[in-house]
């Protein structure tokens, strides 16, 4: 497990169904688990409004979607052990998109905000999902997490999904 995390979580909406920031942190050191020793990253959980304007504005898109994904991008320069090599980046999670998803794809809410949030850090870690191989290494490493995590794989059917 990630010996220092550093989780600004920012709710902007008053959305049901949030996820306790234990639970967050769960799944994000989850995400990092063997990979980094520390990291520090802002998650923003944020309303359908927000989360069309940012999708509007960082993907032309119209319209919200659940999660965005922000890596920052060190400069050059920095030491290991300096506190900027920490920084991860942005995770915008739109809490109503996730909750529509999770019922409609008969998901437990818990088991999709945990989907949601080990998928965003996977992208802050260079993850993608843009070929079909880079998309199976993705799934494949997400289920491996969500499992270890105790929840079912989320690419399977609905009708197989347990709820959690």
């Amino acid at each position: 497990m990630t010996s220092r995390l550093e989780l600004d979580l920012q709710l902007a909406t008053d959305c049901p169904d949030l996820p306790a920031m234990a639970e967050v942190e769960r799944w994000v050191a989850a995400a990092l688990e063997d990979r980094r020793e520390r990291a520090s990253l802002t998650i923003r959980v944020v309303g359908l409004e927000e989360g069309r304007v940012l999708n509007g504005r960082y993907r032309g898109l119209d319209r919200p979607t659940n999660v965005l994904s922000f890596p920052f991008e060190l400069p050059p320069g920095p030491e290991p052990g300096d506190p900027i090599a920490d920084l991860l980046g942005d995770l915008v999670i739109c809490a109503p998109v996730v909750r529509r998803e999770a019922l409609e794809q008969g998901k437990g809410v818990q088991a999709h905000w945990a989907h949601m949030v080990v998928h965003g850090v996977l992208h802050l870690r260079d993850y993608d999902h843009s070929s079909e191989r880079d998309a199976a290494e993705m799934e494949t490493l997400e289920i491996s997490i969500l499992e270890r995590l105790g929840f079912s794989s989320p690419y399977r059917d609905p009708e197989d999904l347990e709820e959690h």
